[in-house]
């Protein structure tokens, strides 16, 4: 088993992002309700944002909550909302003792008053902190982002704000719920599917990827290692051949 000590700190990725799937087939295979994977899920987090500390990786976004995550059930959604003011209360402390900056991307205006509070709140306290950003996709929705992005755009176009002529990669970043954030590197997927599943489709254009066959609530450090490991034996060549890179 690889440990943090196994992973070259000269080809880390800069950015990490996560899709952390699987907690309702974890509780289900336990007979227990989806919530309870959830619940045993913030222990995942917890370990996977402070391995990611400690390796100084200075990007990390974690899929928590997609704007198609609303059609679940009632009482699945509210434990989910109550788990994240419950664990932004409790992580503050550890978000500070590692100098971690909180940010969030997603339509924040329909999430709940309480957890937007507390969303904002820990943001603010940690806004100071100068190492790793971690970024909580919460009501997050990749084409919902684009289409903002779009709108706005062409709004200012339209009032001769800004050219079409001179729209380029940069103008369409600028405008994203996540311009703040660089391109992502690696892409994790746990549980074992092989989808992106509408997450940083913008940001992912040239991300390596890897699906795991782990459910996100038994995911711990030595499968994050893994997939560092992974990443830094393949060859990003960028559109470029091998040749050009030598």
């Amino acid at each position: 088993m690889h440990t943090l000590e196994d992973v070259n700190k000269d080809r880390l990725p800069q950015h990490v992002a996560i899709i952390m799937d699987g907690n309702g087939r974890w509780a289900k295979q336990r007979g227990k309700l989806r919530v309870f994977g959830h619940e045993n899920g913030v222990e995942s987090v917890r370990q996977t944002v402070e391995s990611c500390a400690k390796l100084q990786i200075p990007f990390l976004t974690l899929y928590a909550f997609s704007t198609e995550n609303w059609n679940r059930p009632k009482i699945e959604v509210d434990t989910l909302m109550k788990l994240l003011v419950s664990a932004l209360k409790k992580e503050l402390k550890t978000l500070h003792k590692n100098n971690i900056r909180l940010k969030a991307i997603g339509k924040m205006d329909t999430l709940p008053v309480k957890v937007r509070k507390e969303l904002e709140e820990v943001i603010s306290k940690t806004s100071k902190n100068t190492g790793m950003t971690v970024t909580l996709a919460l009501s997050y929705g990749s084409r919902e982002e684009i289409k903002t992005a779009v709108q706005q755009i062409a709004a200012k176009v339209k009032n001769n704000i800004i050219s079409p002529e001179n729209i380029d990669e940069a103008v369409i970043n600028t405008h994203l719920y996540a311009h703040f954030l660089p391109d992502v590197d690696l892409l994790i997927r746990t549980s074992g599917e092989c989808r992106i599943s509408n997450f940083l489709l913008w940001q992912i254009a040239y991300a390596e990827l890897y699906f795991i066959d782990v459910f996100w609530p038994d995911f711990r450090e030595h499968h994050l290692v893994e997939a560092i490991l992974s990443y830094q034996n393949r060859e990003r060549r960028f559109g470029k051949t091998s040749e050009q890179l030598n």
